[in-house]
């Protein structure tokens, strides 16, 4: 599903996707996204952030987010890095900036589709990780006995970090692993998330004790009693 209010990048997402194999439909504003969401059950959503009147993308994003998993590609004329670290605490799974061409469309729907298509498979239950315990069975993560909500990225971003507890992942493996061999130079995504599992994870973010900064390097889920 596209929702957009610009009947060209409508005509241009539907002639390309159409084109490549996939069925298309339509929403023009963040309220009909939500309804559509609800009713249709979309394998994929590209999400405009600013429409003339209503809601804007980014908080109907949060509220589909409260009812439905589905991959989000925010859709904006926007390139500024705050406008896209908004859109992925809003919940989305990446972000496509306007102008784009047909080849990447195409290849962002296709990564983030084979992402919520394919989730990561482990023959580890589980993981205990001083008072966080990461439960790959159940995909479920609990901080000191409390479960913590993670979006489908975040838990496989933290999934890779403890498959590899007290190892230093290198940027390049951690993008390739969770978004995708086309995203393995996009630091920026894997810092935004890193951001975000750490406000969820850590008491104190700007000193975390779980995910641990290798600078220029990577990132490492630190366990001591895994030592």
């Amino acid at each position: 599903m596209i929702a957009e209010d610009q009947p060209q990048v409508v005509r241009l997402v539907t002639e390309v996707l159409r084109a490549v194999g996939y069925d298309v439909i339509v929403a023009d504003s963040g309220e009909t996204a939500i309804e559509m969401t609800a009713m249709e059950q979309p394998a994929l959503l590209l999400l405009d952030i600013m429409f003339p009147q209503g809601l804007d993308g980014f908080e109907a994003c949060r509220r589909i987010r409260e009812f439905s998993d589905v991959p989000v590609i925010m859709l904006t004329a926007k390139a500024k890095e705050e406008d896209k670290l908004r859109g992925f605490d809003a919940g989305a799974d990446d972000y496509l900036t306007k102008p784009f061409s047909a080849k990447e469309l195409v290849a962002r729907v296709r990564a983030v589709l084979r992402r919520s298509r394919h989730p990561d498979e482990t023959t580890t239950a589980s993981l205990t990780c001083g008072d966080l315990v990461i439960n790959f069975a159940r995909r479920n993560v609990k901080l000191a006995g409390k479960e913590v909500p993670l979006t489908r990225t975040e838990y496989s971003l933290l999934r890779q970090l403890a498959l590899n507890p007290n190892r230093v992942m290198l940027h390049g493996d951690l993008l390739k692993a969770v978004w995708g061999q086309e995203y393995r130079d996009d630091i920026d995504y894997l810092r935004a998330y890193i951001r975000y599992l750490r406000l969820k994870l850590e008491v104190d973010p700007s000193n975390p004790k779980y995910i641990i900064t290798s600078p220029g390097i990577g990132y490492m889920l630190a366990c001591q009693d895994k030592e």
